[in-house]
């Protein structure tokens, strides 16, 4: 394999948060899932067409085929009905744990008892962070964060242990609902689509021989390409579930999240987010009743900015403009911060669990003490005369809050601060409020935001980004308004929302599918123009300084991230300048014990099988064996005692079912497996289980070229086969971590020019667009 002589195969570059000692890891294949350094290994989504494979299918007719497609159906109508279910239970949750924290703590503040009011508020938001954090550190640490970088780095072709089990599925569900009901400036977004994520490879690993499911019609799904499928269908439906978008959660998968794409999964992919827009309107309606509690509505996650036409000229584009373009520079310094402290807070975690709690517990405390505090730094405002609402408000909702004024008046900055990010959203989308807010406050909401969602993402705890980014960019396209004031048709609703966009696209780097999510968000599809430009401006103008925040923080976790386009300068290296040594080769007869012993000193997933005389006329590569198929050969004792080829069937011995997949990061080990002293010197028949056509390059390809190769189609191993006949029948394997810029350059570091290296350290994403 293409490795060091005791190094992994695909071994790859450390997670940058957790050494930064070495450019590249010769040594172990880790990242940091969730909270936790992990080991990790590539997926396979190319098939094994060898002769059992061959002989399962011809065997297969036309009811096993409609089973496949049907269950294909199924399995998409289950996973969209499945997290329509749980979104709305998290945002109910949500609402009704924030809303009886708020009641308690307005009553005492009605009664001038702000003291206790503090502790309450405190002492609740402080109990919530902790349980979410202990859970998270505790029962699974791969459930912290939002879980997008990590299902991201699963669809283009790294799986971890651990980030697709039923206890991350509990975990993110707990652990997000008291995270953001804890008054943290954290999102539900990106742990809903970890969440869509875990219940489709959950549906799609064939049942458990544990609990005794194992139900036949599931078995067609226990493998790669169709769990990366269910996957790409769960993320979508997770976006979908957050924001009652369906078809912005449908683009989402596909600008963001896939890196296979095809014109069936798009149909799936629709179906999913259909039915859970279906699932979450039938919820809502119920909610709408009186059925769900006290604060239980259902609808918090629809603002309606305005219910009439938008009007607008050519003197509103030159605001627009410039709201893109703060926009792109706020994100890009946005990524910046959160990569320098996710790098601090690894350096706190890597002390171990008390650290990580009490990490998340001071930024509970910091938080709790900003929002009770800051709104005193504001002055109160009489309530206007024309409110469309109660004014002082008088609990949770609505856009006068009360806090410490007096009767008739309310405190603005109380009103998008001492609230959940959802009704901040609402006071600051809401149309007829051009007169809420001052200038102090929609200032101090700003920087509050922007650095308290940066400091708060990084804690052992399940956070999105997504809602964070929303208010914190309407907070600056309010201010905006306002300071334009009548010199446009625009209200200040409207220049929030587009300030919402212009922060979505500075950070996040996506354009069509954020656009359509805040149309369906706001209901408002006269917006769509303006969006348009607001997004591709900023997504031009932050390019020019740094990545999208989710690549950037899977570059600092460790996943080595197959990039669509390849760098210019491996269009200079062949295959062969990368491609290293020594080679693990197998027979096509193979001795037991040859095969123990390198299962046992090797970490490869892959081994070159060759034919040489005498069972050939001349040394040639067979094909390509897989290392989980000669643990199953070695389990099931397929064994021959002669090393000649024999007419007994080995198909009787192994069936289909022994060579699917199992679950996510459940691994076989050849430690596990009892050989005696007679059976060690037996040999096996590796031909009808090696796949006989592989993916091959002659050794003279370009590093580019195969780079697309190995992208697009989809492999874990690229066989580099000679040039000149005569020589050995292979030269070696690429993998995924040969083909990382980090192992690139260590191995040819006089790729770097002087004026090349200037450029792409001042312009590295500008360059990326030419």
């Amino acid at each position: 394999m293409a490795a060091e002589p005791n190094g992994d195969p695909e071994s790859l570059t450390q997670p940058f948060l957790a050494l930064q000692r070495s450019t590249i890891n010769s040594t172990s294949q880790v990242a940091i899932v969730g909270a936790n350094v992990c080991p990790i290994e590539s997926l396979d989504y190319e098939i094994a067409e060898n002769d059992f494979f061959k002989q399962d299918w011809r065997t297969r007719g036309k009811m096993q085929i409609f089973q496949y497609i049907f269950m294909k159906w199924l399995l998409c109508f289950l996973i969209g009905g499945i997290v329509g279910v749980i979104g709305f239970c998290i945002n109910l949750a949500v609402e009704n744990l924030a809303g009886v924290k708020f009641v308690v703590t307005s009553d005492m503040m009605l009664q001038r008892r702000f003291g206790m009011a503090f502790l309450v508020f405190s002492l609740s938001n402080f109990g919530l962070t902790l349980f979410a954090a202990l859970i998270t550190a505790l029962v699974s640490p791969a459930s912290a964060g939002s879980g997008i970088p990590e299902v991201k780095a699963y669809l283009n072709g790294v799986d971890a242990p651990g980030i697709f089990t039923l206890r991350t599925l509990f975990v993110k569900i707990i652990g997000s609902v008291c995270a953001v009901s804890s008054s943290l400036l954290v999102g539900k977004a990106g742990p809903l689509v970890h969440t869509g994520a875990c219940i489709a490879s959950l549906l799609g690993q064939g049942g458990s021989k544990r609990y005794g499911l194992t139900w036949k019609w599931l078995r067609y799904f226990k493998n790669d390409r169709d769990r990366r499928d269910l996957v790409t269908c769960g993320s979508a439906a997770g976006i979908a579930a957050a924001f009652r978008a369906p078809v912005g959660g449908l683009l989402f998968a596909l600008e963001e999240m896939a890196s296979w794409w095809r014109s069936a999964l798009l149909w799936r992919a629709f179906f999913t987010t259909a039915v859970v827009a279906i699932v979450l309107r039938a919820l809502i309606d119920v909610c709408l009743s009186g059925k769900c509690g006290l604060f239980g509505k259902g609808g918090l996650i629809m603002y309606d900015v305005t219910s009439s036409n938008v009007a607008y000229h050519i003197v509103d584009v030159p605001p627009v403009l410039l709201l893109g373009m703060i926009g792109g520079l706020l994100g890009s310094l946005y990524n910046f911060f959160l990569e320098k402290v996710l790098r601090v807070y690894n350096l706190i975690n890597e002390k171990g669990i008390a650290y990580k709690i009490v990490l998340a517990c001071w930024i509970s405390i910091s938080t709790s003490c900003l929002l009770f505090g800051l709104p005193w730094l504001a002055s109160c405002q009489v309530c206007p005369a024309d409110a469309g609402e109660a004014c002082p408000t008088i609990g949770r909702s609505g856009n006068y809050k009360k806090f410490q004024c007096p009767p008739g008046h309310y405190n603005d900055l109380a009103s998008l601060i001492f609230n959940t990010n959802d009704d901040a959203i609402k006071n600051l989308f809401s149309k007829g409020t051009d007169d809420e807010f001052q200038y102090s406050s929609i200032i101090i909401f700003f920087v509050t935001c922007y650095f308290l969602s940066i400091l708060s993402y990084g804690i052992v705890a399940p956070a999105g980004l997504f809602v964070p980014v929303i208010v914190t960019g309407a907070s600056y396209g309010r201010l905006v308004g306002m300071l334009i004031g009548s010199h446009s048709n625009l209200n200040h609703g409207l220049f929030a929302v587009l300030g919402a966009a212009s922060f979505l696209g500075g950070s996040m780097r996506m354009t069509v599918s954020l656009c359509v999510i805040l149309l369906e968000l706001t209901n408002n599809l006269l917006l769509l123009p303006l969006m348009m430009v607001v997004l591709l401006i900023s997504k031009t103008v932050a390019d020019a300084f740094n990545g999208n925040i989710y690549d950037l923080i899977m570059k600092a976790k460790g996943f080595p991230y197959l990039e669509t386009h390849a760098e210019p300068y491996m269009r200079q290296l062949t295959v062969g300048d990368v491609v290293s040594g020594p080679l693990q080769l197998f027979h096509g007869i193979e001795k037991v014990a040859n095969v123990v012993h390198v299962l046992r000193t090797t970490r490869h997933h892959g081994f070159p099988v060759i034919d040489e005389p005498p069972h050939s006329e001349s040394p040639f590569l067979y094909g390509l064996i897989l290392r989980a198929h000669l643990m199953e050969l070695l389990k099931k004792k397929a064994f021959l005692s002669d090393p000649v080829p024999t007419d007994i069937d080995a198909f009787e011995q192994i069936s289909a079912e022994d060579f699917m997949k199992r679950g996510s990061g459940h691994y076989n080990m050849v430690e596990d497996i009892d050989l005696t002293e007679e059976e060690m010197e037996m040999f096996l028949d590796l031909h009808p289980f090696t796949n006989a056509s592989p993916y091959t390059v002659v050794e003279t390809m370009s590093l580019a070229k195969a780079l697309i190769l190995f992208r697009e189609v989809g492999l874990r191993h690229l066989l580099v086969i000679p040039k000149i006949s005569g020589r050995s029948p292979v030269v070696g394997i690429l993998t995924r971590h040969d083909f990382m810029p980090e192992h690139v350059l260590a191995l040819h570091p006089t790729l770097i020019r002087s004026r090349w290296k200037r450029l792409r350290l001042q312009f590295p994403r500008l360059l990326k667009l030419f």
